[in-house]
């Protein structure tokens, strides 16, 4: 898992796409914690939690669901693409390593761009106190929607050899999970609570808030695991067919 792991991560940080992905990433977290900051300013008085950081982790949630498709579309479907997978298992790894380490890469690197959005509370503590509870739910939150957005991505990429099909498929999906109850005056009652289990955009209200619901973050892990595991079938499948 290591040596997968540690490929990965030297392919992530010594592609251009990164750079533009971190780049892009970073202006417009900074853009939106600029104007949240600056509605809050206007309209003092408000809550700091639901008049900042609320408005804060839905807009760096927005930035992860457009961003993560791009770190994901590559590490399987290229692999089939030039069919560098068969190679793989060749080499004493199992496929859950090889899984685990493209996993692990990406989170990696997603760990690394909300990591950069950190200068804004500390920042703001300088000018009031910060309360590190609320920041610590949002923060959870994403970096669990983050990884069921990975497990996802690696899934999708398993299925295919192009990066567009990959990288496309998986933000389609995903967007399809964040808004399975948005219309809810087109939905019978019966369908609303059926569905509402399984929209992610519910999910990660309570941690915006500054919540943590230990119903949400088990939802989130077995999203994770769901598809991880999908992706184990997928590349267990390919093994077996013998086919690129």
């Amino acid at each position: 898992m290591r040596g997968v792991l540690h490929k990965e991560l030297l392919l992530y940080f010594t592609s251009v796409l990164f750079y533009v992905v971190a780049t892009v990433f970073l202006l417009l977290a900074g853009y939106f914690f600029w104007t949240n900051l600056d509605f809050y300013v206007r309209f003092g008085g408000m809550n700091l939690v639901r008049g900042l950081w609320q408005y804060q982790f839905y807009d760096l949630r927005q930035l992860l669901l457009a961003m993560i498709p791009l770190l994901t579309m590559r590490l399987l479907a290229e692999e089939r693409r030039l069919g560098t997978l068969e190679l793989l298992w060749t080499y004493p790894l199992r496929d859950w390593e090889i899984v685990a380490g493209k996993y692990a890469a990406c989170m990696v690197v997603v760990f690394a761009l909300l990591g950069g959005t950190l200068v804004y509370p500390v920042v703001l503590s300088t000018l009031q106190p910060v309360q590190p509870g609320p920041l610590l739910a949002g923060y959870t939150g994403l970096v669990l929607l983050a990884g069921a957005f990975v497990a996802c991505g690696l899934f999708i990429s398993a299925l295919t050899d192009s990066q567009i099909v990959a990288g496309t498929a998986t933000y389609g999906v995903l967007l399809l999970f964040w808004i399975l109850t948005w219309n809810e005056a087109a939905l019978s009652e019966g369908a609303l609570r059926l569905l509402v289990p399984f929209s992610l955009f519910d999910r990660f209200q309570v941690f915006a808030t500054g919540g943590i619901d230990t119903r949400d973050v088990s939802f989130l892990l077995l999203f994770t695991v769901a598809f991880l595991a999908g992706t184990l079938f997928a590349l267990d499948a390919r093994r077996w067919r013998g086919v690129r």
